[in-house]
């Protein structure tokens, strides 16, 4: 059975920049075996597979070696394909049974925005292997389900990072959020880049989940509720977080259709 994969560029606004995504809404239901061997084909940071159920859609995340439980890119190209695919009123929110439990996406004015459990994060004490393998020096680090969350002087720092990954690969945890408060020029509260070797990514380009550690992190130093985002990867994207200090995240991002095909 012929299934259609659409290909959307997330947190972007415009082609061949932010996050890309696959995303496959499903005719039926498909093994774990099939939709990681898509995943790996289509060969992006995430392949998302969308199964309709009586009042919501099932979403699974796969990177091209494994099955993630949660993305936040690849959740707003989902929402983005069910609208303009015509699966759904952009009137109408749209929620996702998941493994991190229910995600919901609503449309407002040309931005989509998800509802995202909150990933606070907890200092541990510094790790040298991890300065190296960054190459420059941390002013804080500390720990979520994500990986390692560290702080670094300056954006230019974050922007010009060139990680030792096969030093990454020998930490603990081979993932890393990297951020840093924006310049005083910049229209954007802070920036960030994340590198996730440890799940077959070297840089993920814009990662909605990290802003989910990232806006506790920076509400208790900024002292903002809501913040404007860059992931300063090579492609580069734009997030709206917006977080009341409680268990929920909102983030806002928009996205763009750059490719539609069948998989046979």
């Amino acid at each position: 059975m012929k299934q259609t994969i659409i290909q959307v560029d997330a947190f972007t606004d415009r082609p061949f920049q932010g996050n890309p995504a696959a995303v496959c809404v499903l005719q039926s239901p498909q093994d774990d075996q099939w939709m990681q061997s898509v995943a790996q084909e289509m060969n992006l940071s995430e392949t998302a597979f969308l199964l309709k159920g009586e009042q919501s859609y099932r979403l699974r995340w796969f990177t091209p070696s494994t099955e993630v439980p949660l993305c936040g890119h690849a959740t707003l190209a989902s929402a983005h394909v069910l609208w303009t695919e015509g699966f759904a009123s952009t009137g109408q929110s749209i929620q996702f049974e998941t493994q991190r439990g229910v995600l919901t996406a609503r449309y407002q004015d040309d931005w989509i925005e998800l509802d995202f459990p909150v990933n606070r994060s907890q200092d541990i004490p510094p790790i040298t292997k991890l300065g190296d393998a960054l190459g420059v020096p941390l002013k804080t680090v500390s720990y979520n389900s994500l990986g390692y969350l560290v702080e670094v002087a300056t954006a230019q720092q974050v922007e010009q990072l060139q990680p030792n990954f096969t030093l990454l690969k020998q930490l603990p945890i081979a993932n890393v959020i990297v951020t840093s408060k924006a310049g005083s020029e910049s229209k954007y509260d802070f920036v960030s880049r994340f590198f996730a070797p440890g799940v077959g990514i070297d840089e993920d380009p814009v990662t909605g989940s990290a802003h989910c550690a990232l806006a506790p992190y920076w509400r208790d130093r900024l002292h903002q509720d809501q913040f404007l985002a860059y992931q300063a990867s090579p492609r580069g994207g734009v997030v709206k977080v917006n977080y009341d200090g409680g268990d929920r995240v909102l983030l806002q991002g928009q996205a763009i259709t750059v490719m539609r095909g069948e998989l046979l």
